[in-house]
C-alpha cells in the first residue's frame, strides 16, 4: 500500500522576488513586467512544485493559483525541451527520456509533457485562452533578446473538439494538453495515449468539484492508469479555492501518497449583502406571474418577483459588468426574459419623453434592430407578462420577446458557440449582464466583473463562495455580491449561508469509496487495450484513493458480471465483455469491448435530452478514425455544464464546418408537450420548431414573437446535515437574543434593513403560531387539516435533505405497516410533510395516533430499516439505472444518437427483474451503497435519534388550526412535488383515476369465446422466432470462437454438428442461407419456407467445428459432457447445473467457483430451455436431457406456479405443422437440435413457454397483420369517414330507397351516441346529411315513442346549445359521468323540481308547476320562504321562474323532455346559425307506447292537464323528466366509449379521441382498444399515414378504407381510380365524386380532429405564421394571415368535402369563406353543393361577404368567380343566392351552371 499523505504548510519567502529564484531569465523577467509581486499562494506553490512533491493549492479566486501551477511548467519546457516521439510506446513500454527512437532520430514530435484537467469544457477554452498571454510574452521578450526557445504547442481536447484536431493530436502531440477527465479516459482507451507517454506534471483545476464524486472516482483510476502508462509517478498539482476537509481532498489528489499543501491565510474580501427589496413578504401589493410558479391563466397574485426583477434591472445598469446567478435553468431562462422586458420598457418610455435626456451608457449598449410597434411599448410587456396565455403549460411561462439587450443566458443547454458569444460579449463590455447558473461557477476569468447577484440562496456554501468570486476576479480586488430571497423561508438559508461564507465554513468533502460501477467501466477499459491478471487489476485500482479498500471479493463479483457469469438470454447486455481465464487468473477483452467503453463510457448520467438544431443543418455521423473520435463526455448533468449532449454530437461536427448549427438542448419532457409551429426561447433567443425528430429539434428564428419558456428536469443536491446543524443553531440564537441585538447581529452579516425586520418577524410569527420555534435542539411536530379535511403534518426539522429522506422512507412503511393505510410522505431541506386520510387510529379521539413516539426511530436499527425500505423507494430505481449504465449494461449503439429517458427505465426495470435472482449482483449492491453512503446521510439520522434518545434534541408535538408560516414554506414545495402531474391534460388525469378491472374487461370483451392462441399466432412468426432463439439465423450464428463459447453459454449443452449448425466456421460456411419467412401468410406455406438445416451442416464443417471446441476445451473455456448418451460441449460456469440437475460426470480442471451447489437446478435448466425455445411438450425437455416425462412435467409445474412458464395450446396446426418444421430444421441429424419446434403436441396435449417469448410471437404475430394493411393517403379517410357514417352525395343513389327512413334515424342515433353537437346544425345539416328527406317530426316521434332521449350540455352564444343524442337502452352508458357535468345550480327551485322528477314518470309544464307549488312549503328556511311567495304570486310569474330554473336543469344535463319541440322554441327566439323549417308531421297513427314508456302515469292524467297545456308557452311544450341513472364502473363505461368509438369513426385515432374529448383521455380507451386487439375483436396498424400507429380499426372497416383508396397507377403513383366501383346514378351511368356539405362538428368531417385543416388560400401573400392548437392534443388549424380567420370544428361552421378533401369552409353565420384549393372544377362542386343546402330551406339564407380574406366587391379570386357560377349574386351586402332562379327547387340545377353542357369535366 501505499503511504499515508505527509502535509507541510510552506510559508511565503520574506522577499516575495527570492520565489522566482528558480526560473530562467526570460521566465522571471516576464513575471516581474507583468505583475508586481508574487501572490503568497503562487510562492508557495513554486517551491513545492520545484522540490518536485505533490502538491494542493488552496488559496481564493484571482491569487494567481493557475499561473502559477503552469507557469513552473512553461519555465521547464522552456529551459530543458523533451525528446521522443509518440511512435516510441507501445502498449505502454515507456522509454526515458531523451532517448533517441529507434533509427538515432531525436524528435519532439508528439512529447506531451503537461496535462490540464479541468472539470468543465468552458474553463478549459477559458485556461487555453488564457495561456497565450504568457506564451506569447515570454515568445516576444526571447526574440527581443536575439534568444532562440522552443515553440510550446498547447492542445485542447474536449467533447466539443472536431475530430480533425483530435486525430493531429494522435499523430503530432503537444507540449501542453488542456482535458476533461473523460476526454482522458478516451484518450487511455485508444492507441492516441502514445500521446501521453512523456507526461511530467498533471495539474488539476477546481479539485473539489470531483473529489466527492463517482466522477471524481473515475478520474482518480484514470490517473493511476496514466502513471502506469508512463512507467513513473506523474507530478499532480491540484487548485481550488473551497476545500474541507484538506486532508481528504490531498489524500484524493494523490492516491495517499505524500502531498504538499500550500494554503496561505486568505485576505479576500467578500462583500454580500441580502436585499428583499420589500419591507413586509407577507403583504405584498404588486401582483405578478410567479416565475417558479404556474405561467397559466391571467389571474395575478402578489408576487416579490416584480420588486426583485426591478431592483436587478437597477443593478446591473449602475455596474459596468454583472452576473446574476440562478440554482436552475429554467429560472435563468425566465429571469432573462423578465430582465430584457424591463430594460426595453424603461428605453421606450424614455424615448417617448422628449424632455428627458437618454442615458449615455443605455443608448450605447442598445444596439439591436428596432422592435415592432406592436410591442414596443411598456404596457404591452406588463400586459402580457401579468396575464400569460392559458394554453401555456404551467412549467413553462413564456417570454415576450424583448430583445437580449440587457442580459442574455447561460447555461449547459445553450450551445457551445453561444455560449462563447455571451462571454466574450461580457468581457468586452457590450453586454451588461449574464445570467447563469452553476456553468460560470468555476473559475472561468469573465473579465471585470464588479457585481454578482444570487437569486434564492445558493446550493451550498462551497458554491456560494465560488459564485461571488467572479466579481473581482484580480489579484486583490474585492469581490462584491448581492443575494435576493424568493420567499420568506428562503430568507433564513440566505442569511445562514451569507454568514458562513463570509467566514469561510465550507461544507465537507467525502471521497467515494469502492463505486463498482466506475470499477465496471475502468476494468473494460483497461482489458480492452492490455491483457492483465486479477491481482494487477487489483493493485492498479487499489492505488487510487476511492478504491484504497476496495476487497477482492467485490472486484471478482463485477469481474463475474462482465465475464457473463449472469443470464444474458434474459437480458441481452449481461453478455461476456471479458474472458476470464480462471486457471491463469488473466483477463482478456471480448471482441467490441474497447467500442463499449468509448461510445459509452463516462460517469455523467445521460439525461435523454433533445439537441436544438437550426432547420436544415447536416446531421453528420461521427467519423470513426479509431475508437476515440466518438466522445462519450457528451453527457450531460443537469446544472454542472460538463459537456453536451448525445444528441450533440453530430451537431457539434457540423458546427465545426458550418458555423454554428447547433442552439442548444431542451429536457426530453418539454419536447413531448411541444409541437410543429411552437415558438419557445432558449438563451435569451426565440425559436420556432419546425421538425421534431427521434433524436433532435429542428427549429427557426423567430425573433421578437413570443414563445414558452423552456424547463428541464433535474435533481437537485439537498442540504447536508451540517449546514442542516447550523440552520437550526442560527435560528435558536436569533431566536434568544433581544430585539435590537439580534438587529444588530443580521445587520453585520450582511441583511439590509428590510431583510432583517422580514426575517424577525417571520420567527416571531411561528413563535406565535407553535408555541416553539424548531431548531438544531428542538424539532416540532405541527398537525392540521387540509381542505379535504385530511390531516397534514409536518415534521419541521433543519437537518437537510439529505437526513429526512431515509426518514420519511421508514416513517411511510411504519404507517402502512401499524394502521394498513398508505401515508404520503414528502420529504425537504425544512423537514417532512405526511398526509393522513381522515380515519380513526388507535381509537383516538381527535383522529391521529401519538405522533412524537411513531417520529422517533431506534438508533440501533435505523440503517437496516431504511436498507429494508429502499428497494422500493423512486431514488433507488433511479441510482438503479444510472450505475447499470456506467457498468455499460446500457450501450449505447449509435454514439451520435440520444438515448430516450423512458427507454433507459425501461431497460432498468427488464435488467432488475433479472438481477432480483442474484443477491451478489454487483449492480444493485452499488446502487445501495450509493443511496445509504452518498444520496443518504444514515449515519447523521442514526445520530439524530441517539440524540433524541440522550434528550439532548426534544421533539414537541402541537395542534394548529391552519398551517404556520414555517408550514406553509414546506408546503409550497410539497405541492411542487406534483406540480407535474398537476399539469397533466384533463383528460389523461382522469385516465390515471380510473381502475380498470381485468377480469369485468375480459368478461366485457367475451375473452372465453374469443379465438385461441393457437389461432391467432402466425406460423411465420413463430418459425422466425424459433430460428431467433436457436441461432439459426445466418444473422444470429457464431463468426468466431469467443461467439461459439456464447452458444453454449446461452443455449445450453450442445453437440458438435449442433454448433456446427449455428457457426460459419469451416468450408462451406457462406452457403447457408436462410428463406424469408415473416411474411408468410398461408400456415401451409410454413413447410416450403424453412431451410432444411441439415443440408447446411457439412462433415467439414462439423470437423471445423469440432477443431475450435478442442482449442476451446484447452483454454478452459468449454467443457465436453456427456448427456442422454451424447457428446456435448458445456459452459464451465454450468458444471454444477448439469451435475446436480442431471447427474453429469464432470472433467477434471474446472474451477471451483463453477462447483458450487445449485438450488433447484432441474427447474434452472428447464427454464433456460423454455427462454431458448418456442413453445414445447414436456417430451421434448425430457428426449434432450434423458429425463423421465414425469419428472419434467413436475419441474414444469413449479414453473408454472411461480409464474415463469405459461401452458396451453400455442403452435398452429398442431403436431403436423411441428413434425414438418421440426424434420425441417434437422431434427433427424442423427442429434437433437434443441428440439427446435419439437415433434409437435398432439390433440389436447399440453404445451409450454416462457411468458417473454409468448410476448415476442404474439408481437411477432401482430406485427404480421399489420403488415399487411398498406396505409391510405389522410384524403382517403375523408372520403371514408362520411361513408361510413351513412352519408352520400346529394344526387347519389344510395340516398333514396334504401331501407326505411326511421330504421336510418335509428342507426344514425346509434353512431351519433354521445355525441356533444350543435343544437342548430342537428336537424339541419348533421341528421339530414344522414336521412333523406328528413323531417323533425321523425325524431320527435322517436323520442315520444321513448326510443330515443336528448340531453342539453350548456348553451353556446348566439341562442345555441350543445345537445347529445342517445337510444334509451344504452344512455346510462353514453351521458356524461358526473365530472362532466357542472352540477345542478343552487336555488330552492332546482331542489324542488329535482325532487319532483325524482317520483318517476314524466310531466307536463302544467303538472310539474302544480306538483313544484305543493313541494315549496316543504322547505325550510329564508331563502324557500321567499321562493313561496314568489310562487304564489300572479301564476304567469310563477310559471316563468319555474321554467327558468327548469331549463338550468336541463343545461346542467340533469333534465330531459320527450320532444325536441321546447328547444327549438328556444333557441329560436335567438340567433341560432341555422335554423330548423318546421314541417308538417306525417299523416299516420302514431304508436301508444310512448305512454307506457315515459310515465307511469294513467291516460286520463294527460288529459287532465290538456286545456292548459294549451296556454303553456313554446319552450315549456311536452313532458318532462330526469334523465336515467349512469352506469359508474369505469370499466364497462370504458369499454362501451371504445365500441361507439368504433362504431362512429370506424377507425378510431388519438385526435378523434381527443376532439371528442372523451372521458379519461386516448390513454384510457387505448387500454381497452389494445385488449380487444390481443382478444382478436379488432386490428391495429398504421392504416392512415401520418396519424401514428396507435390506430384501431375491425376488418370490416380496414377493407372498406383500402377499397376507397385510389389504385396504383402504372407509374407507382396514386391514380385517380378508387378500389371501391363509383356510385350509379338513375340511368345506371357512372357519376362523378360527388361534393358533400357537413357541420364542422359532425363527427363525420376528420379535418380537425383526427386529420390537420389543410392551409386555406389568402388573398395577399401569407406571411409567418404561428400554428396554434384549438384543443390539445388535436390536429392545429390553419390560418389565415390576413385576416386571422381559421378554420376550426366550432358550432355553427360549415365544411365543402370533395373526394374527401376540403374545399370551402363558412364561418358560423355564413359571412366569411374560406377555401383550400384554386382548382376551378372542384371549387364548381363544392359551391354547387352550398348552394344546395342554402336553397333548401334548412339553413339560414347565406350573405357572403368575404372570401379568402378579401371583400367579395370586385373580387377576382377562383373562390369568388365559383360562388358566382353556383347561382349567387352581388348585393350590396355581399354575395347572396336568390331561390327561384328558373323555378329550381332546392335540389335541382340551380346550384349547377346555367348551360349543363359547360360544367367541367368531373373526376
Amino acid at each position: 500500500m501505499s503511504p499515508g499523505p505527509a502535509h507541510a504548510a510552506i510559508d511565503p519567502a520574506p522577499d516575495p522576488r527570492d520565489a522566482l529564484a528558480g526560473f530562467s531569465p526570460l521566465v522571471r523577467e516576464w513575471f516581474i513586467d507583468s505583475f508586481a509581486a508574487p501572490t503568497a499562494a503562487q510562492a508557495g506553490a513554486w517551491r513545492s512544485i520545484a522540490a518536485g512533491q505533490h502538491t494542493l493549492v488552496v488559496a481564493p479566486t484571482g491569487s494567481g493559483k493557475t499561473l502559477a501551477a503552469f507557469l513552473s511548467a512553461i519555465d521547464e519546457l522552456v529551459s530543458s525541451p523533451g525528446t521522443g516521439t509518440a511512435d516510441d510506446v507501445v502498449r505502454g513500454d515507456a522509454r526515458p527520456a531523451g532517448e533517441p527512437a529507434p533509427g538515432g532520430e531525436t524528435t519532439r514530435r508528439g512529447r506531451c509533457r503537461v496535462l490540464y484537467i479541468s472539470p468543465l469544457k468552458a474553463l478549459a477554452v477559458d485556461v487555453e485562452r488564457n495561456l497565450r498571454s504568457p506564451l506569447t510574452g515570454i515568445a516576444a521578450l526571447a526574440a527581443a533578446r536575439g534568444e532562440t526557445i522552443p515553440h510550446i504547442d498547447v492542445a485542447v481536447r474536449s467533447g466539443d473538439t472536431h475530430a480533425a484536431q483530435r486525430a493531429a493530436f494522435a499523430r503530432r502531440g503537444a507540449d501542453i494538453l488542456i482535458t476533461t477527465p473523460e476526454s482522458l479516459f478516451l484518450l487511455l482507451t485508444s492507441q492516441a495515449r502514445r500521446a501521453l507517454t512523456g507526461i511530467e506534471t498533471v495539474i488539476v483545476d477546481e479539485v473539489h468539484a470531483v473529489a466527492g464524486t463517482k466522477r471524481g472516482a473515475h478520474l482518480a483510476v484514470s490517473l493511476d492508469r496514466l502513471d502506469a502508462l508512463i512507467g513513473r509517478p506523474a507530478q499532480r498539482i491540484g487548485l481550488s479555492a473551497t476545500v474541507r476537509p484538506i486532508e481528504e481532498v490531498a489524500r484524493f489528489l494523490a492516491g495517499g501518497r505524500a502531498v504538499t499543501v500550500v494554503a496561505p491565510p486568505a485576505d479576500k474580501q467578500v462583500d454580500i449583502e441580502v436585499v428583499i427589496p420589500v419591507p413586509d413578504l407577507s403583504e405584498i401589493d404588486a401582483p405578478a406571474a410567479d416565475l417558479e410558479g404556474s405561467a397559466t391563466g391571467s389571474r395575478a397574485k402578489p408576487s416579490i418577483w416584480p420588486h426583485v426583477e426591478e431592483r436587478i434591472v437597477d443593478l446591473i445598469e449602475a455596474h459596468r459588468s454583472t452576473i446574476v446567478f440562478a440554482n436552475s435553468r429554467r429560472l435563468a431562462e425566465r429571469l432573462t426574459a423578465r430582465l430584457n422586458e424591463i430594460h426595453a420598457a424603461r428605453l421606450d418610455a424614455q424615448h417617448s419623453d422628449d424632455a428627458a435626456p437618454l442615458d449615455a451608457t443605455i443608448i450605447a449598449r442598445d444596439t439591436s434592430p428596432p422592435r415592432p410597434a406592436a410591442a414596443s411599448t411598456a404596457s404591452t410587456i406588463a400586459t402580457h407578462s401579468l396575464g400569460m396565455p392559458a394554453q401555456i403549460m404551467a412549467q413553462s411561462g413564456a417570454g415576450m420577446g424583448a430583445p437580449p439587450v440587457l442580459a442574455r443566458a447561460h447555461h449547459g443547454s445553450v450551445s457551445r458557440e453561444q455560449r462563447a458569444e455571451i462571454e466574450d460579449a461580457l468581457k468586452r463590455g457590450v453586454l451588461p449582464a449574464v445570467v447563469a447558473t452553476s456553468s460560470l461557477e468555476l473559475g472561468i476569468d469573465m473579465g471585470a466583473v464588479d457585481l454578482v447577484i444570487q437569486v434564492e440562496s445558493p446550493p451550498s456554501v462551497a458554491s456560494g463562495l465560488q459564485r461571488i468570486g467572479r466579481a473581482g476576479h484580480q489579484v486583490g480586488a474585492p469581490s462584491k455580491g448581492v443575494l435576493f430571497p424568493k420567499f420568506r423561508g428562503d430568507l433564513v438559508s440566505a442569511a445562514v449561508a451569507t454568514e458562513r461564507m463570509r467566514a469561510g465554513l465550507i461544507e465537507k468533502t467525502h471521497v467515494v469509496t469502492n463505486p463498482l460501477d466506475v470499477a465496471a467501466q475502468q476494468i473494460v477499459s483497461i482489458c480492452a487495450m492490455d491483457t492483465v491478471t486479477v491481482d494487477e487489476l487489483l493493485a492498479l485500482l487499489r492505488r487510487s484513493a476511492p478504491f484504497a479498500t476496495l476487497g477482492r471479493g467485490a472486484l471478482e463479483s463485477v469481474l463475474d458480471m462482465l465475464s457473463g457469469r449472469y443470464p444474458s438470454e434474459q437480458f441481452a447486455e449481461l453478455r461476456p465483455r471479458l474472458t476470464w481465464d480462471r486457471a491463469t487468473d488473466r483477463l482478456i477483452a471480448r471482441p467490441g469491448a474497447q467500442r463499449l467503453a468509448v461510445t459509452s463510457g463516462g460517469t455523467i448520467p445521460d439525461r435523454g435530452l433533445y439537441g436544438v438544431f437550426l432547420a436544415g443543418s447536416p446531421e453528420i455521423a461521427p467519423s470513426l478514425d479509431g475508437a476515440d473520435s466518438v466522445d462519450p463526455e457528451a453527457l450531460s448533468s443537469p446544472e454542472t455544464e460538463m459537456t453536451p449532449s448525445p444528441a450533440s454530437r453530430g451537431g457539434a461536427r457540423a458546427s465545426a464546418r458550418t458555423g454554428g448549427r447547433r442552439v442548444g438542448e431542451l429536457d426530453e419532457e418539454m419536447v413531448y408537450e411541444s409541437r410543429v409551429g411552437d415558438v419557445f426561447v432558449l438563451g435569451s433567443s426565440s425559436w420556432r420548431i419546425v421538425d421534431i425528430g427521434r433524436d433532435r429539434v429542428e427549429v427557426t428564428p423567430a425573433p421578437g414573437i413570443p414563445g414558452r419558456l423552456p424547463f428541464w428536469k433535474a435533481d437537485s443536491a439537498g442540504r447536508p446535515a451540517e449546514l442542516g446543524a447550523a440552520h437550526g443553531g442560527f435560528v435558536r440564537e436569533i431566536a434568544s437574543t433581544a430585539g435590537t441585538s439580534a438587529r444588530d447581529r443580521l445587520t453585520a452579516i450582511g441583511l439590509d434593513p428590510f431583510a432583517a425586520d422580514n426575517l424577525l418577524a417571520y420567527l416571531a410569527e411561528q413563535q406565535r403560531a407553535t408555541g416553539v420555534l424548531p431548531d438544531d435542539r428542538t424539532l416540532v411536530v405541527e398537525r392540521f387539516r387540509d381542505e379535504l379535511g385530511d390531516w397534514l403534518v409536518v415534521l419541521h426539522s433543519p437537518y437537510g435533505a439529505a437526513v429526512h429522506a431515509p426518514w420519511a422512507l421508514v416513517l411511510a412503511a411504519r404507517m402502512r405497516e401499524r394502521y394498513g393505510i398508505d401515508v404520503q410522505a414528502q420529504h425537504s431541506d425544512d423537514g417532512i410533510v405526511l398526509r393522513f386520510p381522515d380515519v380513526e387510529y388507535d381509537g383516538s379521539d381527535w383522529g391521529l395516533p401519538d405522533l412524537a413516539d411513531l417520529m422517533v426511530l431506534d438508533p440501533d436499527t435505523v440503517r437496516a430499516d431504511v436498507t429494508a425500505q429502499l428497494g422500493g423507494s423512486a431514488v433507488f430505481a433511479a441510482r438503479f439505472r444510472e450505475c447499470a449504465a456506467r457498468s455499460l449494461l446500457f450501450p449505447r449503439h449509435q454514439a451520435n444518437r440520444r438515448q430516450p429517458l423512458w427507454q433507459q427505465r425501461q431497460r432498468a426495470v427488464q435488467l432488475l427483474e433479472v438481477a432480483a435472482d442474484y443477491p451478489e449482483f454487483p449492480v444493485v449492491a452499488e446502487a445501495a451503497r450509493e443511496c445509504l453512503a452518498d444520496v443518504f446521510d444514515v449515519a447523521s439520522l442514526a445520530l439524530l435519534m441517539r440524540r433524541i434518545a440522550a434528550r439532548e434534541v426534544a421533539v414537541v408535538e402541537v395542534t394548529t388550526p391552519a398551517p404556520s408560516p414555517f408550514a406553509r414554506s414546506l408546503l409550497f414545495g410539497y405541492v411542487a412535488q406534483f406540480i407535474y402531474e398537476g399539469d397533466s391534460p384533463l383528460a389523461e388525469r382522469r385516465a390515471a383515476a380510473l381502475t380498470i378491472d381485468p377480469a369485468l374487461l375480459a368478461e366485457l370483451l367475451g375473452t372465453a369465446e374469443a379465438p385461441s392462441l393457437r389461432d391467432l399466432l402466425d406460423a411465420g412468426a413463430l418459425v422466425e422466432v424459433e430460428r431467433s432463439l436457436q441461432r439459426l439465423a445466418p444473422d444470429r450464428r457464431a463468426r468466431s470462437e469467443d461467439e461459439i463459447t456464447d452458444l453454449v453459454r446461452i443455449l445450453g449443452p450442445l453437440t458438435a454438428a449442433e454448433i456446427a449448425a449455428r457457426s460459419h466456421l469451416g468450408p462451406g460456411s457462406g452457403a447457408a442461407v436462410s428463406a424469408e419467412v415473416g411474411a408468410a401468410t398461408n400456415p401451409e406455406a410454413a413447410f416450403e419456407v424453412v431451410p432444411d438445416v441439415a443440408a447446411d451442416v457439412s462433415p467439414e464443417k462439423v470437423a471445423a467445428a469440432t477443431m475450435s471446441l478442442a482449442r476451446l476445451a484447452a483454454a478452459r473455456r468449454v467443457i465436453e459432457v456427456r448427456i442422454a448418451g451424447q457428446a456435448q460441449w458445456a459452459d464451465p460456469a454450468d458444471a454444477a447445473l448439469l451435475r446436480d440437475a442431471l447427474g453429469v460426470a464432470l472433467p477434471e480442471g474446472i474451477a471451483e467457483a463453477f462447483l458450487e451447489p445449485v438450488s433447484d437446478p432441474l427447474s434452472r435448466l428447464l427454464g433456460r430451455y423454455a427462454r431458448t425455445h418456442g413453445p414445447f411438450t414436456a417430451a421434448e425437455p425430457a428426449a434432450r436431457f434423458g429425463l423421465g416425462v414425469a419428472v419434467v412435467r413436475d419441474a414444469l409445474s413449479r414453473l408454472i406456479s411461480a409464474g415463469r412458464l405459461v401452458a396451453g395450446e400455442f403452435r398452429p396446426l398442431g403436431g403436423v405443422l411441428g413434425n414438418a418444421l421440426g424434420n425441417a430444421l434437422g431434427r433427424d441429424l442423427g442429434s437433437d437440435l434443441g428440439g427446435v419446434l419439437g415433434t409437435g403436441a398432439a390433440e389436447g396435449e399440453i404445451e409450454y413457454v416462457d411468458p417473454a417469448v409468448l410476448r415476442l410471437l404474439r408481437r411477432r404475430s401482430l406485427a404480421a397483420l399489420r403488415a399487411e394493411v398498406e396505409p391510405v393517403a389522410p384524403e382517403t379517410l375523408g372520403r371514408f369517414l362520411p361513408a361510413w357514417n351513412g352519408i352520400e352525395p346529394a344526387h347519389s343513389a344510395d340516398r333514396r330507397g334504401a331501407g326505411g327512413q326511421m330504421d336510418r334515424l335509428f342507426r344514425a342515433v346509434e353512431q351519433l351516441a354521445g355525441t356533444q353537437l350543435p343544437a342548430s346544425a342537428l336537424e339541419t345539416l348533421i341528421l339530414p346529411a344522414r336521412i333523406p328527406e328528413y323531417s323533425s317530426v321523425m325524431l320527435d316521434d322517436a323520442m315520444a315513442a321513448g326510443d330515443v332521449l336528448w340531453s342539453a350540455h350548456g348553451e353556446i352564444g348566439g341562442g345555441d346549445a350543445w345537445i347529445a343524442l342517445h337510444l334509451a337502452e344504452t344512455a346510462p352508458l353514453t351521458l356524461p359521468v358526473p365530472p362532466d357535468l357542472p352540477g345542478p345550480p343552487p336555488g330552492p327551485l332546482h331542489t324542488a323540481i329535482l325532487d319532483v322528477l325524482r317520483r318517476g314518470g314524466a310531466f307536463f309544464f302544467a303538472e310539474l308547476v302544480d306538483a313544484v307549488r305543493a313541494a315549496v312549503p316543504h322547505h325550510e328556511g329564508g331563502e324557500d320562504r321567499q321562493a313561496k311567495a314568489t310562487l304564489d304570486g300572479p301564476s304567469t310569474a310563477t310559471a316563468d321562474h319555474i321554467l327558468e330554473a327548469l331549463w338550468d336543469l336541463v343545461f346542467a344535463g340533469l333534465v330531459t323532455g320527450d320532444t325536441l319541440k321546447p328547444l327549438r322554441a328556444r333557441l329560436s327566439g335567438g340567433h341560432a346559425a341555422h335554423r330548423v323549417r318546421q314541417q308538417p308531421p306525417p299523416s299516420r297513427i302514431r304508436s301508444p307506447s310512448r305512454l307506457a314508456t315515459l310515465g307511469r302515469r294513467g291516460i286520463g292524467a294527460s288529459y287532465e292537464f290538456a286545456a292548459r297545456a294549451a296556454h303553456v308557452p313554446g319552450h315549456a311544450a311536452g313532458r318532462w323528466s330526469l334523465l336515467p341513472r349512469l352506469e359508474t364502473d369505469p370499466t364497462v363505461r370504458l369499454h362501451a366509449a371504445a365500441e361507439l368509438l368504433l362504431d362512429r369513426y370506424g377507425v378510431v385515432t388519438r385526435g378523434s379521441v381527443v376532439a371528442e374529448e372523451t372521458p379519461g383521455g386516448f390513454a384510457g380507451i387505448y387500454r381497452v382498444l389494445a385488449a380487444m386487439e390481443e382478444s382478436g375483436r379488432i386490428r391495429r396498424g398504421y392504416f392512415v399515414e401520418g396519424l401514428g400507429a396507435a390506430q384501431f380499426a375491425d376488418a370490416g372497416a380496414v377493407d372498406r378504407l383500402r377499397a376507397m383508396a385510389p389504385l396504383p397507377g402504372d407509374d407507382g403513383s396514386p391514380s385517380e381510380k378508387r378500389r371501391e366501383a363509383p356510385s350509379l346514378d338513375k340511368r345506371g351511368e357512372r357519376s362523378a365524386p360527388g361534393a358533400l356539405v357537413l357541420a364542422s362538428a359532425d363527427p363525420a368531417n376528420p379535418y380537425g380532429a383526427a386529420l390537420p385543416w389543410p392551409e386555406p388560400i389568402t388573398a395577399e401573400p401569407a406571411a409567418a405564421q404561428a400554428v396554434s392548437s384549438e384543443q390539445p392534443g388535436t390536429a392545429p388549424p390553419a390560418t389565415s394571415p390576413s385576416t386571422g380567420h381559421r378554420p376550426s370544428r366550432r358550432a355553427g361552421a360549415m365544411v365543402c368535402l370533395v373526394d374527401g378533401a376540403p374545399v370551402m369552409y363558412t364561418e358560423r353565420g355564413g359571412r366569411t369563406l374560406l377555401t383550400f384549393t384554386t382548382e376551378p372544377g372542384l371549387l364548381a362542386r363544392a359551391a354547387g353543393a352550398l348552394a344546395d343546402v342554402a336553397l333548401s330551406g334548412r339553413i339560414e339564407p347565406l350573405t357572403i361577404t368575404r372570401v379568402d380574406g378579401a371583400s367579395v366587391h370586385g373580387a377576382t379570386s377562383p373562390g369568388a368567380a365559383a360562388l358566382h357560377q353556383a347561382g349567387f349574386r352581388s348585393t350590396p351586402r355581399g354575395l347572396r343566392l336568390r331561390p327561384g332562379l328558373g323555378g329550381r327547387g332546392p335540389h335541382s340545377s340551380a346550384v349547377e351552371h346555367p348551360d349543363h353542357r359547360d360544367r367541367p369535366a368531373e373526376r
